[in-house]
């Protein structure tokens, strides 16, 4: 892994229950671990454009690899966000790149709002 491409600057984060000043529960996101990354497809083969309700509307996707490390592997695509340059975007895909405990590429569509 060329560490050089690791020039963008990711945040992951997780969807916590948070209980507030006077005791009511609800799903917050908190921001779990921030590194560096290298950011891949973001606006090319992998962006489509569908219809959704009569509109069209561009699905952006990207790819996100870091560098392996034990929090970066607690990482799931259920429980887990990723927000790049302020945009919100969803993990759709988790790949351990075969298990040799270098590298995690996070495939991502962004949320639309």
């Amino acid at each position: 892994m060329n560490i050089g491409l690791l020039n963008e600057k990711v945040t992951f984060q997780k969807n916590e229950l948070v209980i507030d000043a006077i005791g009511n529960h609800k799903n917050a996101w908190v921001d779990f671990y921030t590194c560096a990354a290298t950011i891949g497809g973001e606006g090319l083969a992998s962006s489509k454009e569908k219809e959704e309700a009569g509109t069209i509307v561009e699905d952006v996707g990207m790819t996100v690899t870091v560098r392996y490390c034990r929090k970066a592997s607690e990482i799931g695509s259920t429980t887990h966000r990723v927000v790049f340059h302020d945009e919100i975007y969803d993990i759709t895909n988790v790949d351990h790149m075969n298990y040799r405990k270098k590298s995690l590429k996070f495939s991502c569509r962004k949320v639309r709002r």
